[in-house]
């Protein structure tokens, strides 16, 4: 949801995980259209290519445009085994550093959690804004991949671009308006994973756009599978890489769009959630 132009790398989507849902944190007239372990400095080019990746959806709305791919549906059988859906009962993070849930548990379910979360993070309002961005990334990624990210979100997130989403260059929406970015995380899935490294996906929907009055771009929404190389890093999962691919898109309903006041109010009303195995 928030960086690049989408390259489409391999997105594992094999597994037997699914994410639920813990607890809510607490943080609108459709108006016209709405990263395995790095072993080299070409993985950490990798990693670059892969946050770069996130501005898909915000290209997207800004120039209207869109795409889609699906992927197959994780087991043998297409339908996850029961135990994959039951709740642990486990507390995702310990404790949260800036608002950033942190502490998870050193198991494929807190791998789990840390992917549900960070995509949350990643897919936020506040990577559009370059100090808030600074301290998502320097918090989320292994230091040394966080150091090679910065000057490259810092250009990607240039104030042209900012303007394109009808934002200043502070990420801030006009006066009256209000400006959506949200992941909301479906599933999650654990490709790979060992106490020191873990490859985990997260299909998410993702949801895009100005509310308000003077907007002519509503808020849509996206669907797409976010693919986090975690490490075990100084007590916790650091992202080393990730990739994305489009979709699985289920097919649109038949609910009638909100207009963009709903849209304005459901956003500051309804906070987001820590997400947990």
């Amino acid at each position: 949801m928030s960086l690049g132009d989408d390259q489409q790398p391999s997105g594992g989507y094999g597994g037997t995980g699914q994410t639920r849902t813990r607890y809510p944190e607490g943080d609108g007239d459709v108006y016209g259209g709405a990263r395995r372990t790095p072993r080299s400095s070409s993985r950490s080019l990798v990693t670059v290519v892969g946050v770069i990746v996130l501005l898909i959806a915000a290209i997207a709305f800004a120039n209207r445009g869109g795409d889609d791919s699906a992927t197959s549906p994780e087991g043998t059988s297409g339908q996850p085994k029961s135990s994959s859906t039951a709740p642990s009962g486990k507390t995702p993070a310990q404790t949260k550093s800036g608002g950033i849930p942190t502490g998870f548990t050193r198991d494929a379910e807190g791998a789990q959690s840390a992917a549900a979360n960070y995509a949350v993070t990643l897919g936020s309002t506040g990577m559009f804004n370059k100090g808030t961005r600074h301290s998502i990334v320097d918090a989320l990624y292994v230091p040394t991949v966080a150091a090679k990210l910065q000057g490259a979100m810092d250009t990607a997130y240039s104030a042209a671009f900012l303007s394109k989403l009808g934002l200043d260059s502070e990420g801030r929406a006009p006066e009256g308006s209000t400006f959506v970015s949200r992941t909301v995380p479906v599933g999650t899935t654990t490709g790979q994973f060992s106490s020191d490294a873990a490859k985990v996906s997260v299909w998410y929907m993702g949801l895009i756009g100005m509310s308000g009055a003077s907007s002519t771009d509503p808020v849509s929404s996206t669907w797409k599978t976010w693919t986090f190389d975690l490490r075990w890093t100084d007590g916790d999962w650091k992202i080393s890489a990730d990739t994305q691919t489009d979709g699985p898109a289920p097919v649109p309903g038949d609910d009638k769009a909100a207009s963009s006041d709903e849209i304005s109010k459901a956003i500051q009303e309804y906070g987001g959630f820590t997400y947990a195995r």
